[in-house]
């Protein structure tokens, strides 16, 4: 097996986020669940675009956000997503670039839009998202680069795009050429309504290909129709390789086999915005297994991380992850 070119490689979601804050009545008013991330079409995101206050313009998506994470760890990160040659494409462009992260995807003229997601944000920092797809579910085989796939430690795939039957493909395409190359596949869940469309073709993925799987408890409780967690873990110690599973306040389950780690979460002086918090979570995990770290510094790294997204508004690192890393001890 040849040397990686990269830490992580990931497929994913690109969306452009709108952050705004709002309090518990304009969620009842407009039937949002508070804490959830529902699809709205283009009439109902702007309904609710209309009604809220100022909101913040960033790019954003799931693993776009862990990628952007391993970059800010001083890791070699890919992206590779699906955009628009639009105005919310340029911007999702222009900003993971200058993060650092290597995005090549040729932006797609037509009239689908890219996609963006209105994350309405309360007081007590939990976060709404209403996501618009647009262009980026229509991500397929096509569009993967094998050298980039085999050039990277591990890919990294999102759930979320698990909707359509080419993006399902893709996923598997990707996965065996990741496994050619002798390198590792992880899946993030992503959210507990996306596990309940696709439970046995995710538990299949997860036997056959999936070498870390990412999930908060709600995902992973809803993975295996549970209501109690200990009993989920039980599940994932069997079906799963790795998983690392968070856990909010509570922190982290790290599992492997019979081996299980409790990570602790970084105390935060104030809860700001919890948008990204798995995210980032994943991406100091990821850049741990990717630089052959123990499971236990890993989930560090990914509290570490998580800590410092839910410090501030938005899904991006402000401070340098690398720097709070090294303050510990822990690169």
């Amino acid at each position: 097996m040849s040397q990686a070119q990269s830490d992580v490689v990931g497929i994913g979601s690109a969306i452009v986020d709108i952050i705004g804050r709002c309090d518990d009545a304009f969620l009842a008013k407009h039937g949002c669940a508070k804490g959830s991330m529902q699809l709205v079409d283009s009439v109902q995101f702007a309904k609710l675009y209309d009604g809220m206050g100022p909101g913040i313009e960033a790019s954003g998506g799931s693993v776009a956000n862990t990628i952007a994470g391993v970059s800010s760890f001083g890791g070699k990160g890919v992206f590779i997503g699906t955009v628009a040659d639009d105005e919310f494409g340029r911007i999702f462009s222009h900003d993971i670039r200058a993060l650092g992260v290597a995005f090549n995807s040729t932006p797609v003229k037509g009239k689908t839009p890219t996609s963006r997601s209105l994350i309405l944000v309360t007081p007590d920092g939990e976060r709404t998202m209403n996501t618009f797809l647009g262009i980026s579910t229509q991500f397929e085989a096509a569009q993967l680069d094998e050298k980039l796939i085999a050039g990277g430690h591990i890919l990294y795939l999102e759930g979320y795009l698990f909707d359509t039957p080419e993006a399902k493909a893709a996923f598997r395409k990707g996965a065996a050429l990741a496994k050619k190359a002798g390198r590792k596949v992880a899946l993030s869940l992503s959210d507990a309504f996306c596990v309940d469309r696709h439970r046995d073709e995710f538990l299949a993925f997860i036997k056959s290909d999936v070498d870390i799987v990412f999930a908060n408890e709600s995902e992973i409780t809803s993975l295996y129709k549970t209501t109690s967690f200990d009993d989920a873990v039980k599940h994932a110690k069997t079906d799963t390789k790795l998983a690392a599973i968070t856990r909010g306040a509570k922190g982290s389950v790290i599992v492997r086999g019979t081996e299980v780690h409790t990570v602790a979460v970084e105390p935060v002086a104030k809860v700001v915005d919890t948008t990204g918090a798995g995210d980032l979570y994943a991406a100091g995990f990821l850049f741990g297994v990717a630089r052959n770290l123990d499971l236990a510094k890993a989930g560090r790294l990914g509290s570490i991380a998580a800590a410092e997204i839910i410090s501030h508004i938005g899904a991006r690192p402000e401070a340098n992850l690398a720097g709070l890393a090294k303050a510990k001890a822990l690169l």
